[in-house]
């Protein structure tokens, strides 16, 4: 009997386990898609011009220094400076290139290149290339920023 019930245990324990991966992968799958959907969503947005952006996807305590910046900024910070750009140019296009985006449980890091196209005050189009690694955090079941870093690689900032 003992001989009948082992492999038995083994298949069930086997399937069991092969049930698990694959929850905890799909898992993986959907916090990363809903990580990417918020990067996108910030994008999106700041092309609209929808200012709203910076309350609804930035944690209370978001701390981020893009390279233009000579120091971090905070949540404040990028809301004044997001208003001031705005004035300055307006966002044409743009396109993300996601590279990796590891969740590890209320967390995670997503590595990305971009292409971004604006027009200034002049009329004068500029097309630019460069990179971030955006840090979220899940806070209430919602994904948000909670720092990030990056920029234009052109040096042109």
């Amino acid at each position: 009997m003992m001989r009948i019930c082992r492999p038995g245990a083994f298949a069930l324990f086997s399937l069991l386990l092969a049930c698990g991966t694959t929850a905890a992968q799909q898992q993986a799958a959907s916090d990363q898609a809903a990580v990417w959907s918020v990067i996108e969503d910030q994008w999106e947005r700041n092309e609209r011009g929808d200012t709203n952006w910076i309350d609804e996807l930035l944690s209370a305590d978001f701390v981020g220094w893009p390279r233009q910046s000579p120091a971090p900024q905070t949540k404040s910070s990028v809301r004044m400076w997001d208003a001031f750009s705005s004035k300055q140019t307006e966002t044409l296009e743009h396109e993300l290139f996601p590279l990796s985006i590891v969740v590890h449980g209320d967390m995670a890091i997503a590595h990305y290149l971009y292409t971004n196209a604006t027009r200034d005050k002049k009329g004068e189009v500029k097309v630019s290339n460069g990179r971030y690694t955006d840090v979220l955090v899940r806070d209430e079941g919602v994904w948000k920023f909670i720092s990030w870093h990056g920029g234009d690689d052109s040096g042109d900032d």
